[in-house]
Formats: C-alpha cells, sequence, structure tokens
C-alpha cells in the first residue's frame, strides 16, 4: 500500500484531474481499510510520550484556547540539571491547560516521530510536493480555531475520536501564503453563516482532503479528538512571476531611474512611467531564458523537502570497512542535478551545495543515485580502487547509503 492510497481510494490520476486544487474529498474507514487506520502513525500513547518523554520544545507545541494562541510561557520551563532550556514543555502545565479546554497542536511531526518521518517522506514523493505534518488534540466538546482557511492544501486523517467538520467554499481561490484568512475576516465570518457545501462527522480511520482556500472549522464530539493534519506545500504561477521579476533586474530599462521631481501620489503624473515600464518588461518577458528560471526555482523549491534521514555513524562505519560487494543506494528523497562543468568535470547540485568530479565519474554518479541499488563494484569505472573512493565519497557526502552487506 502506498502512502496516498492511504488517505484516497480515488485513482492518483482521477485524483489529480477531479479533485486537487479544486474540490474536497471525504474517504470513509471503511474504503481505506478499517477504523483506527492511522494509529500507526500516531496514537494517544505516542502524544503522551511526546509531551513528557522527549523533552520537547517550542515551537513544536501550541497551546490555543477560544481561537487565541497562548502564549508559550503558560506551557514551557526549564529542563532541570543538565537541561537548562528554558522552553522546554512541562507536561502538567499542558495537562491542566487541556484539562481546561485547550486545544494542543504538535508541529513538525514530520521532523520528530518516526513513523510520520517515513510516511511524510513516501506521500511528498508520490506528490512530489514538500509536506509538514501537525497534529492536533482537542478536548470533549472543544474547538480550537473559528472558521478559517489555510493557504495549501491538506489532507486531515482522525485518528481518534470523533470531529464535526464543516466547510464553506473559498471566499479567495488559491490564495497566496501572503493572502492569509485574517485579511479577510470579515468575509470569511459571514460565508461560515451560509449552508456549508459539507458538513461531516469524521470517524477513526477517515481522511478528508481540503484544497487552499477553502473555509472550514471542526469541533470534537462526545471525547477528545486526535487529528493529523498534512500540508502540502506547492508552487505558484505567481512564484514564477516572483522569480522572473528576480531575473528582470539585468535589463538597463528596468533599473532606470524615476524622473526628478515625480508626484508618485498622482495617477497621471506616473501615467508616463508605467507605459514605459510595461513595456519594458513585455520585451524582456519576450527573451526570458527557461533554464534561468529553471535554476531559481530549484534553489526555491528544493530546500522545502529534506532527504530521508541517514544514521551518522552507521554510515560512516559503513563507509570505512567499504569492499566491492557491498550495495550502495541514493538516499531517499535527494534532489540532484548532474551538468558539465568545463571540459574536465561535473557539478552536481544539491540543495545548498555543489560537488565537483572528473568528468570521467559521470556514469557512475548517475548509477550511483538512479535510485536502484547497486554493488560498488557494478559502477561504471575502470578497477576497484576508483569505485571505493567514489562510493566513499558518496557515503560521507551523504548522498547514498547503505543498501546491503556481503
Amino acid at each position: 500500500m502506498t502512502a496516498l492510497s492511504r488517505v484516497i481510494t480515488l485513482d492518483p490520476a482521477e485524483f489529480a484531474g477531479a479533485r486537487w486544487g479544486r474540490s474536497p474529498l471525504l474517504t470513509r474507514a471503511a474504503d481505506l481499510g478499517g477504523p483506527g487506520g492511522f494509529t500507526d502513525l500516531l496514537s494517544p500513547a505516542a502524544v503522551d510520550e511526546l509531551l513528557s518523554r522527549r523533552g520537547l520544545r517550542t515551537p513544536f507545541l501550541r497551546v490555543a484556547q477560544q481561537g487565541k494562541v497562548l502564549p508559550a510561557g503558560r506551557f514551557t520551563g526549564g529542563g532541570g540539571a543538565g537541561a537548562e532550556i528554558a522552553d522546554q514543555v512541562v507536561d502538567e502545565q499542558v495537562m491542566r491547560l487541556y484539562a481546561g479546554g485547550a486545544t494542543l497542536v504538535l508541529q513538525g511531526l514530520h521532523r520528530l516521530w518516526p513513523p510520520l518521518v517515513d510516511f511524510a517522506a513516501e506521500l511528498g514523493a508520490e506528490l512530489n510536493r514538500p509536506l509538514q505534518v501537525n497534529a492536533y488534540l482537542t478536548p470533549p466538546a472543544g474547538q480550537g480555531f473559528a472558521t478559517h482557511y489555510d493557504t495549501h492544501d491538506v489532507f486531515v486523517l482522525q485518528v481518534d475520536g470523533r470531529k464535526q467538520w464543516c466547510v464553506h467554499p473559498p471566499v479567495l481561490p488559491d490564495p497566496l501564503e501572503e493572502q492569509a484568512w485574517g485579511g479577510r475576516a470579515d468575509e470569511v465570518a459571514a460565508t461560515a453563516q451560509g449552508e456549508p457545501a459539507l458538513d461531516v462527522v469524521l470517524e477513526p480511520g477517515d481522511a478528508l482532503y481540503l484544497p487552499r482556500g477553502w473555509l472550514h472549522s471542526a469541533r470534537a464530539l462526545g471525547g477528545r479528538s486526535l487529528h493529523l493534519t498534512v500540508g502540502i506545500r506547492g508552487l505558484t504561477r505567481y512564484a514564477l512571476v516572483e522569480e522572473l521579476l528576480t531575473l528582470a533586474m539585468e535589463d538597463p530599462r528596468l533599473r532606470a531611474t524615476l524622473p526628478y521631481g515625480l508626484d508618485v501620489a498622482d495617477p497621471e503624473a506616473i501615467r508616463p512611467e508605467l507605459d514605459e515600464t510595461v513595456a519594458a518588461l513585455r520585451d524582456w518577458l519576450g527573451t526570458a531564458d527557461p533554464a534561468a528560471l529553471a535554476n531559481r526555482l530549484r534553489d526555491r523549491s528544493w530546500p522545502a523537502a529534506r532527504p530521508a534521514p541517514i544514521s551518522p555513524l552507521a554510515q560512516l562505519d559503513f563507509a570505512g570497512s567499504l569492499g566491492p560487494h557491498d550495495e550502495i543506494v541514493a538516499r531517499g528523497g535527494l534532489r540532484w542535478q548532474l551538468a558539465t562543468d568545463g571540459p574536465d568535470r561535473v557539478v552536481l547540485r544539491l540543495t545548498g551545495r555543489e560537488l565537483r568530479f572528473p568528468a570521467y565519474c559521470a556514469p557512475a554518479v548517475q548509477t550511483a543515485l538512479d535510485g536502484d541499488p547497486h554493488p560498488v563494484a557494478d559502477l561504471p569505472l575502470d578497477d576497484d580502487a576508483d569505485r571505493l573512493v567514489l562510493a566513499r565519497r558518496l557515503l560521507t557526502e551523504g548522498l547514498v547509503v547503505p543498501a546491503r552487506r556481503v
């Protein structure tokens, strides 16, 4: 079972064409494999462990009450002898706030909790999007936040308890991150008074997909409710506009100084400059280089998703005793591009760094990073000595990991 098939039953192509970014999708536990279908990812016992035994710090926990986020000082303190860090979560304070009606929001679980680290990596690879995972623990009959919208798509996965969700159409379709719902609070509140597009109760194992911009509110029914929210970060066409504008600074016409004494508050005074600027921008856009734009989008998007975790000590031990028949495989989620760098070298572009190799190593680097496991002896180089040197470098740089030891 793939990660995506755990949250939808539609064929991925049908989901992409009919639902993605367009309309909500409710999928019941019975269709996904039965109730309680997400407790392997997070459970109430796991929440207890995170809150009390993992030295959790802000901002990995938020606490909300009556629609407002409480100051971190209400539930954090020092860690005691040997851990004098002032912002560690204090479990008894969290317990009192929760018992008093506060909602707990565990943030960034895709970086903290191993089952969610793996799940987020697999789902992100299938969607080709960076993900974030938060958990919301709502007390009986509680509501953490008023009706609002998110600026990214989400999957809601009901883990424990029952929660009623009211979903309304967007007041602003496809909002950007800079267009948060608070700037349209009155319009959001007015729309929330109308008939919802979806009014459903999520039971354990149910999943709900919400595109960005769709209004929603949720309230626990009966006992407590625990759900996961998987936030899906994506690039927009406006991101292309932003990067194009950055590249456009190379055009001298667009760097020109406005006339001396121009009254920028006068629409008629700025009209000639606006016309000239639009014309210059239109001319420049006709010459925009897709390769330059792709480079900027790469640098913008790649850092949003981390590759799979590695085990540093085991990795170095493996590299130190590496033999020709040991197998290596590309690190999961690694982003890379291999390009020429002059006549004798190639450059391997990674997130935030570049590595250079002799040109004759290019086929071996491509083989090692193609996603399949390979014995070191099968790397296309002249002899085992060269193969071992390359493989050790790829291991110590964190680009490949052990696949199998013979």
